[in-house]
C-alpha cells in the first residue's frame, strides 16, 4: 500500500495556537479528518485497545503496510499519539479563537460562542477527542507541551469569564473554579455522545452552552 510521507522525527509544536482562515471562516463547519491513513488508523487501535494495549504492529496490520514501513513513516507509538492529541487540541483552539473573535467583545456572546465551539469540537471529532483519556500515557516532554495547549484554553474561557464578572454579566465568585467545571462537563461529551442518539450535535452544543451559562452565574442565559 502507497502512502504520503508522514512528518516523523521532529514533533515538536509550538503551543502558540496557528489561526487557520478556512476554520475563521467556518468553525461550525466539519468534513472528513483528514488525517494520514497511518493516524487515522492508529486512533481507532488506541481507542478500541488503549495506548498501552495497541502494538506498531497491530497499527500496520490496519493500515495494510509492514512495520518497517510504519517506522519510516512515524519513529514510534509515542509520536502517533502525541501527533494525535495535538493535531486534535489545536483544531478545538483554531475554532475555539475563531468563534471568540466573531463574537466580539461581550462576555456573554463571546462565553456561548467558545463553549459552542468546544462542544461541537467535541462531538464532531469524538474519535480525537476521546484520546485526551491518554495523556497518562504521553512522555514528560509531549506532556507537558500537550497540557500548555489545554492551558491557552483554559485560559481563554477564563479571560472571558472574568471579563463577564467584572461587567456585572456573571455572578460567579470562582471564576476559575467554573471555567474547570465547563471544560470537564463538554471534554465528557466524547465519552457519552452517540452520533445515533437522540441529539444532533447542534443540539447537543446548545444543552452545554445553558448549562455552562448557568455554571458561571450568567444573569442573561436567554
Amino acid at each position: 500500500m502507497a502512502l504520503p510521507r508522514a512528518q516523523r522525527k521532529d514533533t515538536r509544536v509550538s503551543t502558540q495556537p496557528r489561526q487557520d482562515a478556512a476554520v475563521a471562516r467556518h468553525w461550525r463547519t466539519y468534513g472528513p479528518l483528514g488525517l494520514h491513513p497511518i493516524l487515522l488508523r492508529a486512533m481507532e487501535a488506541f481507542n478500541e485497545h488503549g495506548y498501552h494495549g495497541t502494538s506498531m504492529r497491530d497499527i500496520a496490520s490496519r493500515v495494510g503496510v509492514t512495520v518497517p514501513a510504519l517506522y519510516y513513516h512515524y519513529e514510534n507509538k509515542q509520536a502517533l499519539l502525541t501527533t494525535l492529541l495535538e493535531a486534535s487540541m489545536r483544531d478545538v483552539l483554531d475554532r475555539c479563537r475563531a468563534a471568540a473573535a466573531e463574537a466580539g467583545d461581550d462576555p456573554l456572546a463571546r462565553f456561548r460562542a467558545m463553549v459552542e465551539s468546544i462542544a461541537l469540537s467535541m462531538a464532531h471529532r469524538q474519535g480525537l477527542a476521546f484520546l485526551d483519556t491518554e495523556i497518562r500515557s504521553l512522555e514528560p516532554a509531549n506532556r507537558a507541551r500537550y497540557v500548555a495547549l489545554r492551558d491557552y484554553l483554559e485560559h481563554m474561557l477564563l479571560d472571558t469569564v472574568r471579563d463577564g464578572v467584572a461587567r456585572g454579566m456573571f455572578t460567579t465568585p470562582y471564576p476559575a473554579d467554573a471555567v474547570r467545571a465547563v471544560l470537564v462537563m463538554c471534554q465528557g461529551v466524547a465519552n457519552w455522545y452517540r452520533a445515533d442518539g437522540p441529539l444532533t450535535p447542534a443540539q447537543l452544543a446548545e444543552r452545554q452552552v445553558v448549562l455552562s451559562l448557568g455554571t458561571v452565574g450568567a444573569r442573561d442565559a436567554a
